[in-house]
C-alpha cells in the first residue's frame, strides 16, 4: 500500500506542476501532507517536517550565501572576461549560444557545485537567450545535462556515496568511468548542436548588427543587468538598445554585444585579483573539505561584503537587491523538505525501492550491472542520492554478487542516472536554474526528461561497449 500511494503521491506532484495547476512551492508541501494523512501518519507530520527542515537545512543556508557571494562576485565583475569570451565565441547564432551554454556548464562544473554552475552559467547567457528571443528552456535543459554528467566528478558527491555505500576506492569507480563520461558530455554537445540548429531554424541567423538594429527597432523594454534581481542579474533595469547592449551607432563592434553591463556601477575592478584568488581559495577549501560547505560560503560572502563594498548602505543594497533570489531558493528547498521528510518518514521511500528490487527478474542476476544503471535513472530522480546509494545501491550490490558481478561494476553504473538526477524536484540547485532563468518548473521537466533519460543510457551503452559496466 505505501509503495502505491508513494508512487502516486510523486506522480501527482509531477502532474500537477506540469499542467501548472500549482505552484511548485504549494505542491512540495500541500500534496505529501495531504498523502501523509491518507497513509494514517498525520499525526507524525510535524515529525517528518522538522526531520526534513533539519536535514536540509545546511543546503538551504549553502545556497543563500552562495546565492549572496557568486551575486557580489558577478556585481563586481569577475566573471565578465568569461562572458565576452562565450558571447565572442557564440556572437548571434543560435547554434553557438546553445553549445556555448553547454560548454560553460560543464567548464564551471568542475567545482562539484551546482548551485554554483547554474549561477554563473544562466548569468552569463540569459541576455543573449532574452535578446534573441531564443526558448530559455533549451538552455536550463542544456546546462542541467551538462552539469549532470559533470556531477559524478569524486568531489560531486554521487561518486562519493557509491564508494562509502560499498566500501569502495572513488578513484576505482571513477577513472575507468571517464572514457564513458566523456562520450555522454559528447552526447550533451551534440544534443546542444541540434538544438541550436533547431532555435537557427526558427529564428533564422542573424548578424550583430541586424540582432541589435531589430533590438531597437521593437517597443523598449526592460531588461535585467548586472546581477542581483529576482532573476538574478540586475540591479536595475534599462531600455533594451541601452548601455551595454550596443547601439544602432555601434552596433558593428563585436565587444559592445554585451549581456552583462559593462557600465554598471557595482564593478570593482581594481578588486579584479582579489576577487579572482578569493573565488579560486573558496572552491579549493571546498573540494579539500576544510570546512563545511555552509561555513565556506558564508565567511566568503561576508569578505566579499566587507572588502568590495566596505560601505554599509552599499552592502545593505547589495544584500537587497539578491533578497529576492535567495528567498525564493531557499523557500523551494524547506518546501522540498516537507516532500522529502513524508517520503521518508512514512517509509514510501524503502516499500519503493523495496517492490523495485523484487521484481527484477531471477534470469536478470547476471546483468545486475546493467538493471542498476537503468534503475537509477528513475530512482535518482524520484529520491535523494542519498536515499538511492545508501539505501538501494547495497541491496542491489548484494544481488549482482550472488552472481558474480562485482561491486566495482554496479557503482560505475550507478551513476549512469545523474543527468537525469539533476532535474529532479529533490534537487534544490534545480531551483536555482529555474529560478534565475525565470522558467516554469513543469515547462522544464517536459523539455528535459526525455533528452536527460537518452543521455543517460548513451553513458550506459558506453560503458557496457567499453567494458566498464
Amino acid at each position: 500500500m505505501l509503495t502505491i500511494l508513494g508512487f502516486t503521491m510523486i506522480a501527482t506532484f509531477l502532474v500537477l506542476i506540469m499542467l501548472k495547476k500549482m505552484s511548485p512551492i504549494a505542491a512540495l508541501v500541500l500534496i505529501p501532507a495531504l498523502f501523509c494523512v491518507f497513509v494514517g501518519e498525520g499525526a507524525h507530520l510535524g515529525d517528518y517536517v522538522i526531520d526534513g527542515v533539519s536535514t536540509l537545512a545546511p543546503t538551504a543556508a549553502m545556497l543563500m550565501f552562495a546565492i549572496v557571494y557568486f551575486g557580489v562576485m558577478i556585481d563586481v565583475g569577475l566573471f565578465d572576461p568569461i562572458v565576452r569570451g562565450i558571447l565572442r565565441f557564440c556572437k548571434a547564432d543560435p547554434m553557438r549560444i546553445v553549445v556555448g551554454t553547454a560548454l560553460l556548464a560543464a567548464i564551471v562544473s568542475l567545482d562539484g557545485d551546482g548551485s554554483t554552475t547554474f549561477m554563473i552559467t544562466v548569468s552569463a547567457m540569459y541576455p543573449l537567450y532574452k535578446r534573441l528571443k531564443m526558448s530559455l528552456v533549451v538552455m536550463t535543459g542544456v546546462a542541467a545535462m551538462a552539469n549532470g554528467v559533470m556531477n559524478t566528478l569524486p568531489w560531486g558527491g554521487p561518486t562519493a556515496r557509491a564508494a562509502t555505500a560499498l566500501k569502495l576506492d572513488a578513484g576505482d569507480i571513477f577513472v575507468p568511468m571517464i572514457p564513458a563520461l566523456l562520450v555522454g558530455l559528447l552526447g550533451v554537445v551534440v544534443l546542444a548542436y541540434v538544438l541550436g540548429l533547431r532555435e537557427r531554424r526558427r529564428l533564422g541567423v542573424l548578424t550583430l548588427d541586424e540582432a541589435l538594429v531589430k533590438e531597437g527597432a521593437e517597443e523598449t523594454e526592460t531588461v535585467p543587468v548586472g546581477a542581483g534581481s529576482a532573476g538574478g542579474f540586475g540591479t536595475g533595469a534599462r531600455p533594451v538598445g541601452g548601455s551595454g547592449a550596443g547601439t544602432d551607432a555601434d552596433a558593428g563592434d563585436d565587444d559592445d554585444f554585451q549581456g552583462l553591463d559593462p557600465a554598471r556601477p557595482t564593478l570593482r575592478p581594481k578588486l579584479y585579483w582579489f576577487n579572482a584568488l578569493l573565488t579560486v581559495a573558496l572552491l579549493a577549501a571546498m573540494i579539500m573539505e576544510l570546512l563545511p560547505i555552509p561555513v565556506l560560503f558564508l565567511l566568503g560572502a561576508a569578505l566579499a561584503l566587507s572588502v568590495n563594498f566596505p560601505h554599509l548602505p552599499d552592502q545593505k543594497a547589495r544584500l537587497a537587491a539578491h533578497a529576492d533570489n535567495v528567498l525564493n531558493v531557499s523557500g523551494m528547498v524547506f518546501a522540498a523538505a516537507v516532500f522529502t521528510g513524508v517520503l521518508q518518514g512514512t517509509g514510501m521511500v524503502d516499500h519503493m525501492a523495496t517492490w523495485l528490487v523484487d521484481t527484477i527478474p531471477d534470469g536478470m542476476g547476471p546483468h545486475m550491472a546493467l538493471v542498476t544503471g537503468v534503475l537509477s535513472l528513475p530512482l535518482t530522480y524520484f529520491m535523494s542520492n542519498d536515499g538511492f546509494y545508501f539505501g538501494v545501491l547495497p541491496v542491489l550490490a548484494e544481488a549482482g554478487a550472488a552472481h558474480g558481478v562485482s561491486p566495482l561494476e554496479m557503482a560505475r553504473a550507478s551513476l549512469v542516472g545523474q543527468p537525469l538526477h539533476m532535474s529532479s524536484p529533490l534537487v534544490p540547485a534545480v531551483y536555482v536554474l529555474v529560478g534565475m532563468a525565470r522558467v516554469e518548473f513543469g515547462d522544464h521537466t517536459r523539455f528535459v526528461v526525455k533528452w536527460a533519460a537518452m543521455i543517460c543510457l548513451v553513458i550506459l551503452a558506453a560503458g557496457i561497449l567499453f567494458g566498464i559496466i
